[in-house]
């Protein structure tokens, strides 16, 4: 059996383009956690100043990225079977569209805490990006398939270590706060 590469159709590349944009978005905590030694560079901070104008142009991608498809494939938005069929880009989007609607200053400060809730949705969209690329994909790669399924799943693996070492401090500082307070007690006896 030989794989070969197609060339990627011009939806491709723009749903390429809205998910390499979406990664950025994801990379300046990322960085800041994972490699402490790029706060110097100030990449991490760079990323950060510019995240919601990324994030904003990843969107309108990924809305041109569907609109292609649903153009191409004829696609009826009204048929149940269309959104059992295309459920992982759909939720995703539907995350994409959340994130992009209450990407203002406005939004931060009407939602207070629920903003940043609503915001942690985007690690949801971020491991069903996988399983869409990979399904709807298959049979057909082109040249950037490969490239966005190594470029999501790097992403994801790099947020669980994230997750991961965020754990670790807030377990090795609850640690200490209990050291700390035996010693208080130990102290008064």
């Amino acid at each position: 059996m030989i794989l070969t590469l197609d060339a990627p159709p011009l939806a491709n590349i723009l749903g390429f383009l809205a998910l390499v944009g979406y990664i950025v978005t994801l990379l300046s905590t990322i960085l800041k956690i994972v490699f402490p030694q790029t706060r110097k560079t100030g990449i991490s901070t760079w990323l950060l100043h510019h995240r919601r104008l990324i994030g904003l142009s990843s969107f309108s991608l990924s809305v041109v990225h569907g609109i292609f498809f649903i153009n191409q494939r004829n696609i009826d938005l009204f048929d149940l079977t269309t959104h059992e069929i295309y459920f992982q880009g759909v939720i995703p989007f539907v995350i994409l569209i959340l994130m992009a609607i209450t990407s203002n200053h406005w939004s931060v400060k009407i939602l207070k805490k629920n903003w940043k809730n609503l915001h942690r949705l985007t690690y949801l969209a971020m491991f069903l990006l996988i399983w869409h690329i990979w399904d709807k994909m298959s049979g057909h790669w082109t040249y950037l398939t490969p490239l966005g399924l190594g470029a999501i799943t790097g992403i994801s693996v790099l947020f669980l270590i994230r997750l991961w070492i965020e754990h670790d401090a807030k377990q090795q500082k609850i640690k200490k706060k209990e050291y700390q307070a035996s010693l208080l007690v130990d102290s008064n006896q």
